[in-house]
């Protein structure tokens, strides 16, 4: 009797995507295992991925905007993708065929750079000029026009209520925005650096902003002028982070590399990837919490295995580390599998000592 066909077998994360420009954003679907991609020639697509061999394959593709996709975004059902552009139109399209169901051209005066979902009505869009509008899209209009910022808005966050509103802005300072009473209510001090990306912790009694000078500043909830607390990471920047557990935060940076990194205690856990040195735009996390996606330079979609990050124990004490180790591989395709990359990062490790107790040592600039 013949042998059945032998199973083809399950790979660790799905194969890369190569796309035919650099992305600027990606976002995975909220229930379904398909990412989203935009590029810097205004085309966006539609990817269904998965871990068969040969099984991850573009679904459709949409060429409406005239300039750079600067961000895109799932609306929370998962029935349509809002996309953003330099161009500074919203395109929203149905997620089932790519299909531009509705276009607000001029929906801003400069160019558009991030999109956020509030809910099953509303959306958030930030602009280079540091013009934040919020949506009523029933009303197909702006029903909150505030310009607080002076320079881009990065990133965008909005707490569980869908009450509070932060922005983390170029010009390195955190907006805050009340949703519900459609106001502006304060910005942080402003911080070394551009503020990139911003990300609540700590089941929202945290909130964390990664800055482009390769910090992250965290900020008690409701104690939104000043920071908390900071963590020098020892990397050249932090240009885009995601929450992956209540504590742990993925960041990617302009060295290619995403860390992995545990908030209070403070502490670089290890290297989840790299695009070799290509920076990294943006980071997605699949909705069960095992998958990373991130996209940089490379014209390339990769994806990382993250499912041991939600059992890391972090111990409050540090054990003196020798100086000089590579960065911990927390995947299996992480480089540090056995072979030393960037001498740079070798003082990672020792990340920090000074943020380690939650104190700043490194406070006297």
């Amino acid at each position: 009797p013949q042998e059945p066909p032998a199973a083809p077998r399950l790979r660790d994360t799905p194969e890369d995507i190569s796309l035919e420009a650099a992305a600027n954003a990606i976002a995975l679907h909220p229930a379904r295992a398909l990412l989203a991609a935009g590029d810097v020639d205004g085309d966006v697509y539609l990817y269904g991925y998965s871990c068969l061999p040969g099984d991850t394959q573009q679904l459709w593709s949409s060429g409406h905007h005239l300039k750079s996709c600067r961000d895109v975004a799932f609306s929370p059902d998962g029935q349509r993708l809002f996309t953003v552009s330099k161009d500074k139109a919203i395109h929203i399209l149905t997620v089932e065929d790519g299909r531009l169901e509705t276009r607000i051209a001029k929906a801003h005066s400069a160019a558009l750079n991030c999109v956020l979902p509030i809910d099953h009505h509303l959306l958030a869009t930030g602009d280079d000029g540091g013009e934040l509008k919020v949506w009523d899209l029933r009303k197909g209009e702006a029903i909150l026009e505030s310009r607080q910022h002076e320079e881009y808005i990065s990133a965008m966050a909005v707490d569980g209520n869908k009450k509070i509103l932060l922005t983390a802005s170029g010009d390195g300072t955190m907006g805050v925005f009340n949703i519900k009473r459609r106001r502006f209510e304060l910005l942080s001090e402003p911080q070394n650096g551009d503020l990139t990306s911003v990300a609540l912790l700590k089941r929202g009694k945290k909130v964390a902003c990664g800055c482009s000078e390769g910090t992250i500043y965290l900020f008690n909830w409701n104690g939104f002028g000043a920071t908390s607390d900071r963590f020098a990471l020892r990397a050249e920047s932090v240009d885009c982070m995601v929450p992956i557990t209540e504590s742990i935060v993925c960041t990617g940076s302009l060295d290619g590399v995403i860390r992995a990194v545990n908030i209070l205690p403070n502490r670089v856990l290890g290297c989840v990837g790299q695009h070799l040195g290509e920076p990294i735009e943006q980071l997605a996390v699949a909705p069960d919490g095992q998958l990373l996606a991130s996209c940089a330079h490379d014209q390339k979609v990769k994806f990382w295995d993250i499912s041991s990050l939600g059992s890391m124990v972090v111990d409050e004490y540090r054990k003196k580390k020798k100086r000089g180790g590579p960065l911990k591989a927390l995947t299996s395709k992480a480089p540090g599998s056995g072979e030393d990359f960037f001498a740079d990062l070798r003082e990672e490790q020792e990340a920090t000592a000074e943020a380690a107790t939650g104190s700043d040592s490194d406070d006297s600039d």
